[in-house]
């Protein structure tokens, strides 16, 4: 018993009380937690407002794409941050480092931007860009294009 250093010793104590601490309100809550079922118990609530009509709407995928480059962005300034606090440590290695890591991190802003990922309305039909059209291979035989009918 006496080969663990206080540090372990500690760690343990910490562990323990955390997992008594967990298994004490799970089990308080459960004794002492109210059992009624009302009509409002299921229903949906939030910041005072009761809510109407369903949860399930449309969205345009362009807010799913700027919610993850928001948080693309976001871990981007956790690293650096964390770079920022330890740069003496790190010293020009760190920082060479972390310059690497925002050129990378630039030139993907760059391609997202000239992708259009990052313009909200879409752009006409005129000014946008295409992807580029790969040949098939010359063994592979395309149906030809159905002509449109004329009425």
């Amino acid at each position: 018993m006496t080969s663990y250093s206080p540090q372990t010793w500690a760690f343990g104590i910490y562990v323990g009380a955390v997992l008594f601490v967990v298994v004490l309100m799970v089990t308080l809550s459960s004794v002492l937690g109210s059992r009624n079922n009302g009509r409002a118990k299921n229903e949906a609530f939030e910041s005072g407002v009761v809510g109407v009509g369903g949860g399930h709407l449309r969205f345009s995928a362009k807010f799913y794409l700027v919610a993850m480059f928001f948080v693309l962005f976001d871990l981007e300034a956790v690293f650096l941050y964390a770079w920022a606090v330890s740069i003496r440590e790190s010293g020009w290695a760190g920082y060479i480092e972390a310059t690497i890591f925002i050129v990378v991190l630039l030139i993907g802003l760059a391609y997202i931007w000239r992708l259009g990922g990052l313009d909200w309305a879409p752009k006409t039909r005129a000014g946008r860009r295409s992807l580029p059209q790969l040949d098939p291979p010359a063994d592979v035989v395309l149906p030809p294009a159905p002509n449109p009918v004329k009425n």
